[in-house]
C-alpha cells in the first residue's frame, strides 16, 4: 500500500495529505464505498451533517475496525457545523447528533461549513412563504466560541472553517483564541486559490480543497460551461507524467501543498484518486495549470446563502 504523508497543523496535529470526501453519496451506496476506500489505503474521510450520510459512514468506519482492519487512531474523521446550528448554544448539540450518527467518540476535525447562518431549528432548509432562504444574523464569531469549547470538551481534537474569504478569516483570528487549523475552499486549475493560500500561508493555516476534479457531477453541471476533467489542456500533462487528468488534478493541489479530498463511489476511481504517491509535478507545471484560473468557481450556492451579509464569495479572494 501506497505510503501516506501527513501535513502538520498549527496545533501539532496532523491530517493525512489524501481524503475521500461524501458530499453526494447517497445512503445506501456511501457505506460500500469507505468500506472499499479503507481497504484501498484512506484513512481520512471527509463528511458534514448537511451530506445526510454520516450514519452509513460511521457504519462503514466502525465495521472496519470491528474486523481489525484498523483502529479509531489510523483514521482521521472530518464533519462540519451546518448553517442551522450556529448558536453558540447548539453548537455542542449538533456535534454530538453527528458523533452519535458516526458511532463515534471525537472527531479529528470539525469546521463550520459555511460562515453564514440560516434560522434555527429542525429544517435544515428554512424557507419563508415567499421559498426564500430564511436567515439568521448570528455572527460567525461567536459560533466560534462554541466550536472552541468542543476542543475543551475533548469531542473534537481540532477546529476550522469552511468557505471562509480572506478578509472574514482575519476577523475571525482578531477574536480568535483557537486559531483555525485549516479553510476547506473549493480549488482546482479554474479557481487555483492563489491571493487565498498565499494570505493562509502566512497565517499558518492550511488549505484543504475541495471539488480538485472540478465536480463533474455537481447539481449546475448541465447548465454551465465548466468541464474541468474533459478540458484538452490537461492532455499534454497526463501524456508526459503517464498518468489521468484526475491523477494530475490531484497531485497539482498535493504539490501546492494542500489537502486533498476528492469524491467518488466508483471502487476503480478510488484506486485511480489514490495511484498518485509515485510522482511529482514540476514547479513549472504546477504554473501551467494555475494559468487555467478564470475565476471559475463552480459551487456559489445561489439562492442558498448568496444574499446574505455574510456570503464569501463577492470578495477578491
Amino acid at each position: 500500500m501506497a505510503s501516506m504523508s501527513k501535513i502538520k497543523f498549527n496545533n501539532g496535529l496532523e491530517i493525512p495529505i489524501l481524503g475521500l470526501g461524501t458530499w453526494k453519496a447517497t445512503p445506501g451506496e456511501v457505506e460500500q464505498t469507505v468500506k472499499d476506500a479503507i481497504d484501498i489505503g484512506y484513512r481520512h474521510f471527509d463528511g458534514a451533517c448537511i451530506y445526510l450520510n454520516e450514519k452509513e459512514v460511521g457504519r462503514a468506519i466502525n465495521s472496519k475496525i470491528k474486523e481489525g482492519v484498523v483502529s479509531r487512531q489510523d483514521l482521521f474523521i472530518t464533519s462540519k457545523l451546518w448553517n442551522t446550528f450556529h448558536n453558540p448554544d447548539v453548537v455542542e448539540k449538533a456535534c454530538r447528533a453527528s458523533l452519535k450518527n458516526l458511532g463515534l467518540n471525537y472527531l479529528d476535525l470539525y469546521l463550520i461549513h459555511f460562515p453564514f447562518a440560516y434560522a434555527e431549528g429542525d429544517d435544515l432548509g428554512p424557507r419563508d412563504e415567499n421559498g426564500e432562504i430564511k436567515f439568521s444574523d448570528i455572527d460567525y464569531t461567536e459560533t466560534w466560541k462554541g466550536m472552541e469549547n468542543l476542543v475543551k470538551l475533548g469531542l473534537v481534537k481540532s477546529i476550522g472553517v469552511s468557505n471562509f474569504n480572506h478578509k472574514q478569516l482575519e476577523r475571525l483570528l482578531s477574536t480568535a483564541s483557537i486559531i483555525p487549523v485549516t479553510n476547506q475552499v473549493e480549488c482546482h486549475p479554474y479557481l487555483s486559490q492563489v491571493k487565498l493560500n498565499e494570505w493562509m500561508k502566512q497565517q499558518n493555516i492550511v488549505l484543504t480543497a475541495y471539488s480538485p476534479l472540478g465536480s463533474p457531477d455537481r447539481p449546475t453541471a448541465s447548465l454551465d460551461e465548466f468541464n474541468l476533467l474533459a478540458d484538452e489542456r490537461l492532455l499534454p500533462f497526463a501524456i508526459k507524467y503517464n498518468k489521468t487528468p484526475a491523477q494530475i488534478l490531484i497531485r497539482y493541489s498535493l504539490d501546492r501543498g494542500f489537502v486533498v479530498i476528492p469524491k467518488t463511489v466508483r471502487k476503480c476511481r478510488l484506486r485511480e484518486n489514490f495511484e498518485v504517491f509515485d510522482f511529482q509535478i514540476s514547479a513549472e507545471d504546477i504554473d501551467m495549470l494555475n494559468s487555467f484560473d478564470c475565476n471559475g468557481r463552480l459551487l456559489k450556492m445561489i439562492g442558498f446563502g448568496h444574499t446574505h451579509k455574510y456570503y464569501p464569495f463577492d470578495d477578491e479572494f
